[in-house]
Parts: structure tokens; sequence; C-alpha cells
């Protein structure tokens, strides 16, 4: 059974906007993880197929993943999102960095004061 022949979906919702429903790219590379593994419905695979057919460079990026495995596809990301992860991780190692810099420092403060307090049995 084919969704867009038999009027399940077609490229405009009907219901909200008088149109059909457009399938855009990013809604296909969410499907990909499904159709890859071959767990998505027919339906799905034949959306996904049909959108490939107009798509060349997705269509060689799932062929590749399909026969290399789904563990080594690259995700394709923008500029934008390459950016973000990186000063995320930036971030997040700059305070790992200070953390443990922290620590360092009130173990050795501690030995400090404790060590001249055991030496001249001081300690309570």
């Amino acid at each position: 059974m084919d969704p867009i022949e038999n009027g399940i979906i077609s490229p405009r919702d009907e219901r909200q906007t008088g149109g059909k429903m457009e399938i855009t790219r990013d809604v296909v590379v969410d499907l990909l993880p499904l159709y890859i593994a071959g767990e998505g419905s027919d339906e799905t695979k034949i959306i996904v197929e049909r959108f490939l057919e107009t798509d060349p460079s997705l269509a060689s990026m799932v062929e590749h993943a399909t026969s290399i495995g789904f563990n080594e596809v690259p995700i394709p990301l923008s500029q934008e999102e390459i950016m973000e992860a990186y000063k995320k991780a930036n971030k997040m190692m700059v305070i790992r960095t200070l953390g443990l810099a922290v620590v360092i420092a009130g173990t050795i403060l501690s030995i400090l004061l404790i060590v001249p307090l055991i030496y001249f049995r001081v300690f309570f």
C-alpha cells in the first residue's frame, strides 16, 4: 500500500492548510535509523525511498550506511551546530579542570594545616 497514492500522507496536509503536508529532509533524516535497521513500516520505507530518489547526497549516505553498518553513519551537521558542540565541550572541560584544581588545593591546604597540629600534638 502506497501511503502517498492512497492519501495517507501527501506533500501537504489538507486538514490544516488546505494543501498537503510537505515531507522535509529533516523528517526523512529522522526516519533513517528505522529505515536502515529495517524496522520501519512499509509506509515509512516508501516515504524514505521516494525522498531518496530526489536527494542523491542523502541517498549515497544511506547506501554507504547500509553497506558498512549503522554505527559508522556520519551525521550531517551545520557549521553552527559544530561550533555549538565545540563551545559546550570546551566549557565542560574548563569546569572539570577548575573542579579538579579546587579538590587538589583543598587537599594540599588540609595537609598543610593538619601536619603541624599532629607534629605539635595540639590535636584535641
